[in-house]
């Protein structure tokens, strides 16, 4: 006994079409296919539809999604648990921006004041997720989860006016980058600029600076696709292999 494939998508609220795609992409194959030719699907089968589905919602891709459930490593129970943080982290930003909303719908009608800081809670909780979302697992590995705590509370604790003087920031340095570039050498003055406008926009959420975490940070640039692909993206084609060979010269990590 087992779930057809129409059976299956009516119980998870999806398309039979999208059952059949899964099967075809090799990520959710049924436990057996019957003599009449009806795929059918078991518990476990079920429970692997549910992970799926839990990382689709949180906006992952099908390929990893399908990395990360073949993985020898995976552990069904952990998963579970870090859906949990991830959707109270997304419901959390969901919350503040709704909050934010009303209060400035009163703020509009007359009813309430609100300060210049109020009015930039929800955005800068949901930079946090999507931070979280892209990068979390990565950086807590790196840096451990009390630093990336301080830094997301760091950040959220800005002002309207550090928040307006950290973007302008973080614009300035892809900037003085693309600038930099130009000369070809990452110890040229520019690129040293670039480096030092890069600690202080670090250091915004950093509750100090610190010249091994940058330069581990910045080797991080290249050896992960996401930062690099947004560096290149941002500036150009080599853009953070360049930014990572400016900042270990500047913290004279570069030996």
């Amino acid at each position: 006994m087992g779930y057809t494939v129409r059976q299956l998508a009516r119980l998870a609220g999806i398309s039979p079409r999208t059952i059949r795609y899964y099967d075809e992409i090799d990520l959710l194959k049924p436990a057996r296919v019957s003599a009449a030719g009806y795929r059918l699907y078991g518990q476990a089968e079920v429970d692997r539809l549910q992970q799926i589905l839990f990382y689709r919602a949180l906006g992952l891709e099908l390929k990893k999604i399908k990395r990360l459930l073949s993985a020898p490593s995976f552990d069904e129970l952990a998963a579970l648990k870090e859906h949990r943080t991830k959707l109270l982290a997304k419901r959390r930003q969901v919350e503040l921006l709704i909050a934010n909303v009303e209060k400035t719908i009163a703020l509009k009608e007359g009813k309430i004041t609100m300060t210049d800081q109020e009015k930039f809670e929800g955005f800068k909780e949901e930079l946090v997720a999507e931070n979280e979302e892209k990068y979390g697992a990565e950086i807590r590995a790196k840096y451990g989860d009390e630093t990336i705590d301080r830094a997301n509370a760091a950040f959220r604790n800005m002002t309207a006016q550090q928040y307006a003087d950290w973007q302008q920031l973080g614009n300035e340095v892809l900037d003085t980058l693309k600038a930099a570039m130009a000369t070809g050498d990452p110890a040229s003055a520019l690129a040293q600029k670039t480096a030092e406008l890069h600690r202080q926009w670090l250091n915004f959420s950093w509750d100090h600076y610190d010249k091994a975490a940058h330069a581990g940070l910045a080797r991080m640039y290249v050896a992960d696709p996401r930062f690099t692909a947004y560096y290149d993206e941002q500036v150009q084609p080599g853009a953070a292999e360049f930014l990572r060979d400016a900042i270990l010269i500047y913290t004279g990590m570069n030996q």
